[in-house]
């Protein structure tokens, strides 16, 4: 019986072993690819989505366009170069099927961003955030719902290359098959899971929220009184008296 948690720690994450992609990668890099490669991905039973786009890091200066598409089976796995061959009708035609499975995490993000590029109408996918509620899970990162499913890694140190760049480097090639190969393999576990009740679900609390103290405020300091300008102080008159003559002192001479 496995067993999951409502929502994982990620401070646990770094000390998970990583897990990586380990079927074929095809960068398509023109449209002739593309229609071949679009042929044999709605041929499968099941494909995962996720896209890239090369981060901007000055505020205000806007948003790129979606770069890469990256469209995995479980084996297999198509890096769409969005930004060369720009936006072909194979690739409307894929995002509008309605017969295969379709597996994307934030994809309704994802497909916003892709509008930018063309105007299609989106066929049906299946969305890992509002999946992992049906076994109590919610987390809603690929990393952690991934960790919480499987006990490994995806390693997210690709995420903010530049995906604009002339030729993709094998770390980013791995990275983006990876996001895209996952996606299959939580669908296919959490349906697992959720047929065969073969599970046991940690409520993991939620932190209490922080409630800030509020500060008493501080007394206002007592003014001064004013003191009353003080009165002058009268001033005392004194008359002299004359001074007495007596009987010896002699007036006239």
């Amino acid at each position: 019986m496995k067993h999951i948690v409502t929502k994982f720690d990620k401070n646990l994450i770094p000390d998970l072993p990583k897990v990586n992609f380990e079927g074929r990668i095809h960068v398509v890099i023109s449209e002739s690819e593309a229609e071949r490669a679009v042929d044999f991905l709605l041929s499968q039973p099941i494909l995962g989505f996720d896209t890239e786009t090369k981060p901007r890091f000055k505020p205000g200066s806007g948003m790129n366009k979606v770069a890469l598409l990256q469209v995995s089976t479980p084996d297999t796995c198509f890096l769409f170069r969005l930004n060369q061959i720009g936006f072909p009708p194979c690739i409307v035609r894929l995002l509008s099927d309605t017969n295969v499975t379709k597996v994307g995490l934030s994809w309704h993000d994802d497909l916003m961003q892709l509008h930018r590029r063309a105007d299609f109408e989106a066929g049906t996918f299946k969305e890992l955030q509002q999946m992992v509620g049906l076994i109590g899970i919610k987390d809603l990162s690929l990393q952690k719902i991934y960790a919480n499913l499987f006990g490994q890694k995806i390693s997210k140190t690709q995420r903010l290359t530049n995906w604009e760049a002339d030729v993709l480097t094998p770390s980013q090639q791995i990275y983006a098959a990876t996001d895209a190969w996952a996606c299959i393999q939580i669908y296919n576990e959490i349906m697992r899971l959720y047929e065969s009740n073969d599970y046991e679900l940690e409520v993991i609390p939620e932190p209490e929220p922080i409630v800030p103290i509020e500060k008493k405020p501080e007394p206002k300091p007592k003014e001064k009184e004013a003191k009353s300008p003080a009165k002058p102080k009268r001033r005392r008159t004194y008359k002299r008296k004359n001074k007495k003559t007596t009987d010896n002192e002699n007036i006239i001479s």
